[in-house]
């Protein structure tokens, strides 16, 4: 009888142990991520993290966006008091680097996943030299323009314009029609001025990386002709924009597309949901930035625009790296560009986008040569800012209250008051 008694109470405890072992195998680890990008939340919570927590029940994952222009901040005060998430989705660049140099990121060179993202898709998240990665590259956006295929119609153009000549003789039809305006875009807010104008045609001129590497180089000038080309371009564009265009904000360029009276609108491709949202039935396009002449290689602004770290002081290291060598998937990348249109994965894999317009952007890669906006690496660390310097003079240049020539000298004046090549 004992010895029954003691079977039944060793079965018991067996019993036990199991249950609670199952109970504890049931807890999942809790990851955050921190993100400026409010606007995605239901991407995230009702695609991206039940694809990711079905595949992998053990960890849950919890999106805790902040407000993009209070993300910096916020972000460095969390890092700096120890309460950060265990995810951070970095910015391109110094503030990102910043962040590895202060030992908050950590180095994911060797993260499995890694391997199918090519060298140029990760440059906005290593060392200067190259030789560390901490950020998973997720994103980019490219830069043409969107056009309403019912002004074109108006105008009598059949063809998107390939080269400059083709750009203002279509204008010229547009214009001349009378019923839409022809080029839309404001300088009240300037960056969009620098970014959808300058940033968006120069490529053509500079020849993409080339050029943009040898400015940071020294090798080329802001006062160098194929600089200043993107300037005098655009100073052509001022009769075709609308009235009023100097106190037009970047909403308001946004807006007058939306409601089908503008007809060609310098774009960044996260433009396109905006645009399908606020009128379903506004029948546009795109096209990519004309080149200089026929027959010329054509370069477009494939910007990379946000990736994903993990917090160096992160209590969950083993479920965050998980969770990000997920993301260098094919499923991810699928999921996200296709959620999001206009955002386009940076995997090597092909992904097929099933937005139309997202789609035309997306096409560009296969005949352009992709780049990066130029001031972004190294060149805007110090004061003056390069970047901000460019929205400026792009506002200014657009306004007519400089000139391309004394534009680009001033861009250049402030660059050389700090920046030596080679000493960044």
């Amino acid at each position: 009888m004992m010895k029954h008694k003691g079977l039944l109470l060793a079965a018991a405890a067996s019993m036990l142990a199991l249950s609670a072992g199952a109970a504890f195998a049931a807890d999942p680890v809790t990851i955050t991520i921190e993100s400026w990008r409010t606007d995605d939340a239901s991407v995230w919570n009702d695609t991206i993290i039940p694809m990711f927590e079905k595949a992998h029940p053990d960890i849950k994952v919890v999106y805790a966006p902040t407000n993009a222009p209070d993300y910096n901040a916020a972000l460095n005060a969390k890092l700096a008091g120890g309460t950060a998430g265990d995810i951070i989705i970095c910015r391109p660049f110094d503030q990102s680097l910043g962040m590895y140099k202060a030992g908050q990121l950590l180095d994911l060179t060797k993260l499995p996943g890694m391997e199918n993202f090519a060298d140029s898709t990760k440059v906005a998240w290593q060392t200067d030299d190259g030789k560390v990665t901490f950020c998973l590259p997720m994103a980019s956006v490219i830069h043409g323009f969107i056009y309403n295929k019912d002004a074109f119609a108006d105008a009598g153009i059949t063809d998107v314009p390939a080269t400059v000549d083709d750009f203002f003789a279509d204008l010229d039809k547009i214009k001349a029609k009378g019923n839409y305006t022809p080029v839309d875009i404001g300088t009240h807010d300037q960056w969009e001025a620098a970014t959808m104008a300058y940033e968006n045609i120069g490529p053509n001129y500079w020849k993409g990386e080339d050029g943009r590497k040898a400015l940071i180089a020294g090798k080329e000038k802001l006062t160098d002709a194929d600089w200043v080309a993107p300037f005098q371009q655009m100073a052509k564009w001022i009769p075709y924009m609308g009235d009023g265009y100097q106190a037009q904000a970047y909403s308001d360029s946004q807006n007058l597309f939306s409601l089908g009276k503008a007809a060609i609108y310098p774009a960044g491709s996260w433009d396109i949901p905006t645009f399908e949202k606020a009128n379903p039935d506004l029948k546009f396009a795109a096209f990519p930035p004309p080149v200089p002449k026929a027959g010329d290689k054509c370069y477009i602004s494939d910007q990379l625009d946000h990736a994903v770290g993990i917090n160096a002081a992160s209590k969950n290291l083993d479920a965050a790296k998980t969770f990000v060598t997920w993301m260098a998937g094919d499923d991810f990348a699928a999921a996200y560009a296709n959620a999001l249109p206009g955002f386009f994965a940076l995997t090597s894999h092909p992904i097929k986008v099933t937005d139309p317009v997202a789609a035309q952007f997306l096409s560009w890669r296969q005949n352009c040569a992709s780049t990066i906006r130029a001031t972004y690496q190294i060149l805007s660390r110090g004061t003056p800012n390069l970047e901000n310097d460019l929205w400026a003079e792009s506002a200014n240049v657009l306004n007519g209250t400089d000139t391309p020539e004394a534009a680009a000298k001033k861009l250049q004046d402030g660059l050389d008051s700090w920046y030596k090549p080679g000493q960044s």
